[in-house]
């Protein structure tokens, strides 16, 4: 069975991997930019589980996508 819910980014609790990535977002203040793009891709919403993969596996090119750069890690 799937349930889904709407849930806002800023209080998204991921982990593993992605807490990091995701507070690195935060901290840019690019939450808001990260929602808009995963809006646009995923038009019917996505699982937390696929979200945090997406956090976690791909956070390169997320950062690359948003202007977060290497250096500012």
């Amino acid at each position: 069975m799937k349930i889904y819910k709407e849930l806002d980014l800023a209080t998204f609790e991921a982990w593993s991997g992605a807490v990091e990535t995701l507070e690195t977002i935060k901290e840019h203040e690019k939450i808001e930019d990260l929602e808009c793009m995963l809006e646009d891709i995923y038009p019917d919403g996505i699982g937390e589980t696929l979200l945090n993969d997406i956090l976690w596996f791909d956070s390169e090119n997320l950062f690359e996508t948003l202007g977060i750069e290497a250096e500012d890690l």
